[in-house]
């Protein structure tokens, strides 16, 4: 199972950089569409009372759609379908990468929606129910949190990144900040995403 899912990622992963790579120009509907899949994912992301929500095997399917616009090679596999950490991990990259190839075109437009989405993305898993589910992956908090940062950390294809220098110090410390928010200053997340991100730098 853990093989099969982490191929799954994996592709996920590589078909949305081959897609990126492959681009000449910016599409003219990424902006709206970054904002709109940010506003279409937080409430995914909470869950409970607000609808639909991360691990149903259903509700991601409007954010997919609206990411395929831009990268549509990105899957939700059969193994990570109806998984509330993987399903959380594949759309937070898919996201994650719309903004990044936005500040390839334009470095501060891209800083300041990563800004949007890095800060929409603490909010929300501090607004989840850290109450007990009797799941085996443990509370819905911590599964959502485990994907927030795998989405991050081992899914988002850097290469999009700008390479104009302010906004790239300005997109890695907000990506460097999301393991603090999610897990807390000094965890071995934090630091392990501080180590990650800082050697994005070079």
């Amino acid at each position: 199972m853990f093989s099969s899912l982490s191929s799954t990622l994996a592709a996920a992963a590589n078909a949305s950089g081959a897609k990126g790579d492959a681009k000449k120009s910016i599409s003219p509907t990424l902006r709206a569409d970054i904002y709109s899949a940010v506003d279409q994912a937080k409430p995914w992301l909470i869950g409970g009372t607000v609808g639909r929500q991360a691990g149903d095997g259903v509700a991601y399917q409007p954010i997919l759609t609206r990411i395929h616009e831009h990268f549509p090679d990105l899957k939700v596999g059969l193994d990570a379908a109806r998984n509330v950490e993987h399903e959380v991990a594949v759309i937070v990259a898919g996201i994650t990468n719309m903004i990044l190839e936005m500040s390839k075109w334009d470095g501060m437009a891209g800083a300041m929606a990563m800004r949007t989405w890095v800060d929409a993305l603490g909010d929300a898993h501090g607004k989840i129910s850290s109450a007990p589910t009797g799941a085996k992956g443990g509370s819905r908090k911590d599964q959502v949190g485990r994907g927030i940062t795998r989405g991050i950390n081992q899914l988002t294809d850097v290469t999009l990144m700008t390479r104009e220098f302010a906004a790239r110090i300005q997109i890695i410390s907000l990506l460097k900040s999301v393991n603090t928010k999610i897990h807390g200053a000094g965890s071995d997340e934090a630091r392990q995403g501080e180590a990650l991100w800082s050697s994005k730098f070079i």
